[in-house]
């Protein structure tokens, strides 16, 4: 694409473009998500624009983690700068050339100055000149805002806005370190990467005016506005890091999978028939006149119920694929056999949570819960019971899921005791909690072996409480 010519496209176009200030914002992820698909269902473009003018703030790390959380979402770009034969994306600190010849032309046409600032105090200006400025004095590039303006947009969701120029100041549209403002830097991006429809927002409302008044001054088309309501936390205001964690990456840390994530921003706003879905196959439903124009709450139980639907439509092997890819970017270290996984799977709503319900099965330290200790381990019974185990699954050949509930209830029988008792007490002994997978299922993957070494374990451990 060339750098400064417009040729108007016919084409559906849209961007995301994100401040590499830090994370990737679940917000932002939604934002870039209703681009994704509005592209793709009209067969057009999804563009990624990095907006790095905040010199102070901006890093390549940030920059490199939203491309990172937007590749494991699946919201890939469309087009950018070679980079090893992937799409790099654009980034404004590569376009300054641009912004300057395009700022200057402004003055040129008489709707803007440069204004010269006191070397002493770089808040003050000294002259408001349409002449370069010569001096070694600091000076921007201002836009003159006309008086009494009416300015006005058809919004796709909102429908007609209005605003008046009123009480607008002039605004600087280039700052003295010849960095683009952020108003400015989007028309002349939006306008040369031909970007036919903005999403984005409802918090950009307010910046709509001057960049409209920008495209007005070059002679240009804007492109057609549509601001999505904001995600609040459940105090109704927006959501950030006071309701809890937001970012992307975090999400990603606690085990969630990209589709289930993907899945719950969809329906944060978006209505559609159907709450657990594959977003990639929602492309040719996705309309946005069905974004609701209110404002959607996070809910954080929601989506981790979101997930764990997810997670059981998975077979084995591609949970196995998703678990290990998880353990990998978190650098988990107990490799969890696959069997233990199909009987863990069904309780659990994460992949962390997945990880840390099967830990026991691999952790030979493992730890025995407070409950365990207090409701089963320190009852008088509790020796009878796993001395009885250890005799009879010494005794037991072929650890089938049947064979083993056959022993546990002939330990019952022979003691007199009630199932329950006696099940909590193997289950606690063998796993050190009482929330398992099925007991029996547990024992069978154990084998002979481990299961007796584990209730030999706990049968010390009677004599350190008091048992």
């Amino acid at each position: 694409m060339s750098q400064e010519i417009n040729q108007k496209s016919q084409e559906v176009r849209v961007r995301f473009a994100p401040s590499p200030t830090g994370y990737l914002h679940v917000g932002g992820a939604r934002t870039a998500l209703f681009n994704w698909l509005f592209a793709r269902k009209n067969n057009g473009k999804f563009v990624l624009r990095i907006e790095d003018t905040d010199t102070e703030r901006s890093t390549r790390e940030s920059e490199q983690m939203i491309m990172n959380d937007l590749k494991w979402l699946g919201l890939y770009w469309d087009e950018g700068p070679d980079i090893g034969g992937n799409y790099g994306p654009y980034r404004q600190s590569e376009r300054l050339e641009i912004y300057k010849k395009y700022a200057y032309e402004l003055v040129e046409k008489g709707y803007a100055y440069f204004a010269i600032y006191d070397e002493n105090d770089p808040k003050k200006v000294i002259e408001k000149t349409t002449k370069e400025p010569k001096t070694k004095n600091p000076f921007t590039v201002v836009f003159k805002v006309p008086e009494n303006k009416v300015i006005a947009f058809d919004d796709m969701l909102k429908g007609r806005i209005e605003f008046s120029t009123e009480h607008m100041e002039d605004f600087i549209i280039l700052k003295s370190n010849g960095y683009p403002v952020y108003n400015y830097a989007v028309v002349i991006d939006d306008h040369f990467m031909n970007i036919t429809h903005v999403l984005r927002g409802e918090d950009h409302i307010s910046n709509t005016p001057k960049q409209l008044l920008l495209y007005e001054a070059f002679g240009w088309e804007p492109p057609k506005f549509m601001h999505i309501p904001l995600i609040l936390g459940a105090d109704k205001t927006p959501l950030s890091k006071r309701h809890g964690a937001t970012a992307v990456e975090h999400f990603r840390k606690e085990g969630y999978l990209p589709k289930a994530l993907v899945n719950y921003l969809a329906i944060l706003g978006w209505s559609v028939d159907e709450e657990i879905f594959d977003y990639t196959q929602k492309v040719q439903s996705f309309m946005p006149e069905q974004i609701s124009n209110k404002n959607v709450v996070f809910d954080y139980q929601k989506l981790e119920w979101v997930n764990g639907k997810h997670m059981r439509m998975l077979s084995l092997d591609e949970l196995m694929k998703y678990f290990k890819d998880w353990q990998e970017f978190t650098g988990t270290k107990f490799e969890i056999p696959d069997k233990v996984i199909e009987i863990s799977r069904e309780k659990v709503n994460t992949l962390k949570q997945l990880y840390e319900f099967t830990l026991p099965f691999v952790d030979d330290n493992y730890e025995y819960s407070n409950d365990y200790i207090e409701k089963f381990l320190k009852k008088p019974e509790a020796i009878h019971i796993l001395e009885l185990g250890m005799k009879k699954f010494s005794d037991l050949n072929d650890y089938t899921i049947e064979n083993v509930e056959k022993v546990l209830r002939e330990i019952a029988t022979e003691l007199n005791l009630g199932t329950n008792k006696v099940f909590q007490t193997i289950r606690g002994a063998v796993l050190g909690r009482l929330v398992t997978p099925g007991l029996f299922e547990s024992i069978a993957v154990f084998g002979k072996e481990k299961t007796l070494s584990r209730i030999r374990r706990t049968i010390g451990m009677i004599s350190t409480i008091g048992g």
